[in-house]
């Protein structure tokens, strides 16, 4: 079992900031997704940041035993007495309110624990071109209320990279089973002459093979697969080295489940694609059963962060969320419905209904 190697450390919702300071004016300089460099907010002078796109594979048999770890005198950790998160930021700076929930008994609580990511895809683009992709999705939402809509603004926006295990696996699978195609006849004479639909079965078995590259598994119920999912694809091709500078101007959420649990995550994903796969070679209109067995070599696994641009708000005591993929500007959410709205599509619905009936009884 590989999972006796893998770190099993108690996980937490962990946040990481980075500062970098402006050699001008001593100010902290940001990553600015517009010209992929590090920026002055004041004094507007520019750091080159450099990317390192060799991809770097870990070995999963290996686990977290040869990751390099966080450098506890980079940061200090503060932790958020209400909702649980762990903000990790750099040593010259201070948390004085949680940036998830608002909460201010936020107080210091010892070092993070955790090893450092492998890759990073950088932000794309600002918050202010995020907030631009926010408002133009809500206006889409119809029944959404106006005032959501109108309160769409920037400063509400904010830039979190989400943490992912990706898996690299070589797959050898076997399967059987009993598949079907339908088929049509017809039957009987005169007035019972009618046509059926029946299923002409065959047993089925083989053998598949394929290599399964950049598996992408959320690590937290904060952002998890099924958000994931929602808001893939990432521009994985865009992933470099991890670098502290990326964080600078933005935050992490750290990993909450550890690489054994991302791993069984990943083969259950992968087994689903298989199945699909096979399935689809067979051409068959109908399942009776299928059985797949798949072995996994030269598995790899990398830590990616991923960019999203998220917003959380509260409306009539609900909690919604809106997210942007922050590297293709894909949007997803959920946002209230209005009543008022929802009552006047229903009428509208309701006479276009009747319309159609009023002109087609003029019809006929």
């Amino acid at each position: 079992m590989v999972e006796e190697m893998f770190d099993t450390q108690e996980s937490l919702r962990d946040i990481q900031t980075y500062s970098a300071k402006c050699q001008g004016c001593g100010a902290s300089m940001v990553f600015d997704p517009e010209t992929q460099s590090l920026k002055c907010p004041h004094c507007g002078s520019k750091g080159e940041v450099e990317k390192n796109y060799t991809v770097i594979e870990n070995d999963i048999r290996k686990g977290f035993a040869e990751a390099e770890k966080w450098n506890p005198d980079e940061q200090v950790t503060y932790k958020c007495g209400n909702c649980g998160a762990v903000v990790v930021m750099s040593v010259d700076e201070e948390a004085s309110i949680c940036p998830f929930c608002k909460a201010t008994h936020i107080a210091k609580d010892g070092s993070f624990q955790s090893i450092r990511p492998h890759m990073v895809i950088p932000f794309q683009f600002s918050p202010q071109k995020a907030t631009e992709f926010s408002k133009k999705w809500a206006r889409r939402r119809l029944l959404a209320p106006r005032k959501f809509k109108k309160n769409i603004n920037v400063d509400q926006i904010k830039g979190v990279y989400e943490p992912c295990f990706t898996f690299d696996s070589n797959t050898k699978s076997t399967y059987h089973g009993r598949v079907g195609n339908k088929r049509t006849r017809t039957i009987g004479s005169g007035k019972n002459r009618r046509t059926e639909v029946y299923i002409v079965y065959r047993n089925v078995a083989g053998d598949f093979e394929r290599f399964f590259d950049d598996v992408l598994i959320a690590t937290n119920e904060n952002f998890d697969q099924k958000e994931l999912n929602k808001l893939s694809p990432f521009r994985t091709d865009m992933a470099c080295v991890y670098e502290s500078k990326f964080l600078s101007g933005f935050m992490a959420d750290g990993y909450r489940k550890n690489l054994d649990e991302s791993w069984a995550d990943a083969k259950d994903e992968i087994e689903r694609r298989i199945r699909d796969m096979i399935i689809s070679r067979l051409h068959c209109d109908v399942v009776d059963y299928l059985s797949v067995s798949t072995t996994h070599s030269s598995v790899t696994f990398k830590y990616l962060l991923v960019p999203v641009y998220s917003m959380f708000f509260r409306y009539k005591k609900k909690d919604y969320s809106v997210r942007v993929n922050g590297s293709t500007g894909k949007v997803r959410g959920k946002t209230p419905i209005s009543p008022l709205r929802t009552a006047i599509a229903s009428l509208l619905g309701v006479g276009a209904v009747i319309l159609t009936l009023v002109l087609l009884a003029g019809i006929i």
